[in-house]
């Protein structure tokens, strides 16, 4: 079948360099292994790793092994490393640090080396080496390859530490030292969990303060008359502040969602090696694994009850991804509002006006789009791909592990950033600059058929269907009309089409006396409310 797709392939880029090799982007191509091992060792010099499959050449300086070059030619997928993720860089130092001190503890693992690993750990946390996490996000083998990857700058970073060389692996091992009574299978999990707490708490935190900017201009609007909107028809009145005030519990009812799966990331599973029944890790290792992991994290950490079963179970990252989907979708929601009434500024809605903050066309002088309700959209349309790809692979796990926890790990832990970064750029560019068109708003209200449904207890529903009609046909204001008409004093109109009646602020005022019949059904209704 001749080829119909107009590109040829054989004039892709090439890999010239080791820094390519590693940074480089999805569309550069080698040849294939030969290539790639000589890309990869570089042109400087190198220094020989060997495991079971063979020896490699390593550049000489850098502090990842042969498992992690394994993984670099194997993955040249996202060409995203996990050091773009650095909340699983420290997670995964903390689980590391935590594990050699329960194994020093536990009297397993000799305390000089417990002693080192803990303290690169340490830096590790502290924002140092992560450069040197540069396996793909991406990766087959369940996590096996970030798992290596933490092990190996870990030992060679410590035998830095001892005045000794990089890959001397008899005094220092990645796998016998720094992975001691550890798999990647109970690791990983409770690395990329970690993380997530990590992520989901600076979420929360730029979650609340968008929610008290909403808050905020709640307030600031609170006697802002405009009219509501039910299937974009003109409804009844209500206030600008009620409309923001919304905005502000709905967000609200999510940062109480999102908080109630934090102890559920909470349940690790250290101590289950393999595949839950914990071979090669000493029956103390478990409790005293997930202590100091509390006592490092100062996040309260349980052992899962079966560890079988939270080794190959995957639900809470269903759990948390559609937690975060809630979230996404009712953030935005909330930016279309926020777009559809800040319409215009001429022919729209233009009842607010959001902040200038950019140019809005090339072509037409002036104007000015929402531009940063629309990136809070397009993020909701990111966690809400990523929603559905964590669903697909926490199905596909097979058996006593989930092999797909690479790309849940990927896809959680982007829809957490991009969340944080939605949540404070519109906080910061537009929300708290909002400001409120009063004239207009109060110009459609008056005109507005809506405020007729008000009148409706003093004056019938028909007097108010005509006045609606003929407001609509004449462009005349409902208060006008209503007086002009004899059926009510300009007083009376005026009070009870008040802001606080209107928006329903004050459901009662008591300022017009409703007849004696409509009271006493009033006050039937409200015992009868009182008895129930």
């Amino acid at each position: 079948m001749p080829d119909t797709t107009g590109l040829d392939i054989s004039v892709a880029p090439r890999l010239t360099s080791h820094e390519q090799f590693i940074h480089g982007d999805e569309n550069l191509a080698t040849n294939g292994p030969e290539e790639a091992h000589e890309l990869l060792a570089g042109d400087g010099p190198t220094r020989t790793e060997t495991d079971s499959l063979g020896s490699m050449e390593i550049p000489a300086d850098v502090y990842w092994g042969i498992h992690t070059a394994r993984a670099l030619i194997n993955f040249p997928i996202s060409r995203r490393a996990i050091s773009n993720y650095p909340d699983l860089v420290r997670a995964l130092a903390r689980v590391k640090q935590a594990s050699a001190r329960a194994n020093r503890e536990i009297g397993v693992l000799d305390p000089a080396k417990a002693d080192i690993i803990d303290a690169v750990c340490q830096r590790i946390v502290d924002g140092e080496l992560h450069d040197q996490f540069v396996v793909g996000v991406i990766q087959g083998g369940a996590g096996t390859s970030t798992n290596m990857n933490t092990n190996e700058v870990i030992a060679n970073a410590g035998l830095k530490a001892m005045g000794l060389e990089f890959g001397d692996y008899s005094q220092l091992h990645p796998i016998d030292d720094v992975n001691r009574s550890q798999s990647t299978n109970d690791v990983y999990p409770t690395a990329i969990k970690l993380a997530m707490v990590f992520g989901l708490q600076r979420l929360l935190e730029e979650h609340a303060k968008l929610t008290k900017s909403f808050a905020a201009k709640g307030l600031e609007f609170a006697h802002v008359l405009k009219v509501g909107r039910t299937q974009l028809q003109d409804a009844v009145p209500m206030t600008l502040g009620q409309e923001f005030s919304g905005f502000a519990h709905t967000l609200q009812e999510d940062f109480d969602r999102l908080s109630e799966v934090i102890p559920w990331l909470n349940e690790i599973n250290m101590g289950a090696t393999a595949i839950g029944t914990g071979i090669t890790a000493d029956p103390r290792y478990a409790e005293a694994v997930r202590r100091h992991l509390e006592d490092l994290t100062g996040i309260p950490q349980e052992t899962a009850p079966d560890l079988i079963e939270a080794t190959a179970d995957a639900g809470i990252f269903m759990t948390l991804s559609g937690t975060l989907k809630r979230a996404a979708v009712k953030l935005s929601k909330i930016c279309n509002d926020l777009r559809l009434i800040s319409s215009g500024p001429q022919a729209g809605l233009g009842e607010i006006n959001l902040p200038p903050r950019q140019a809005g066309s090339s072509i037409m002088p002036g104007k000015v789009n929402p531009v940063i309700p629309e990136v809070v959209n397009q993020v909701a349309f990111g966690v809400i791909g990523a929603d559905a790809t964590v669903t697909a692979a926490a199905e596909a796990g097979q058996l006593q592990l989930n092999a797909f926890e690479p790309v849940i790990a990927h896809s959680l832990l982007q829809s957490l950033s991009w969340m944080t970064n939605a949540c404070r750029t519109l906080r910061i560019n537009c929300i708290d600059g909002i400001t409120a068109n009063t004239a207009r708003l109060t110009q459609q209200v008056e005109t507005s058929v809506g405020v007729v449904t008000a009148l409706t207890p003093y004056i019938g529903y028909a007097a108010s269907a005509t006045l609606a009609h003929t407001a609509l046909t004449t462009n005349s204001s409902i208060a006008e009309l209503v007086v002009d008409a004899g059926l009510m004093s300009a007083e009376e109109v005026a009070r009870v089409l008040s802001p606080e009646r209107l928006s329903g602020v004050v459901p009662a005022t008591g300022v017009i006396q409703l007849p004696q019949t409509e009271l006493a059904d009033l006050a039937r209704m409200k015992a009868e409310s009182d008895e129930s």
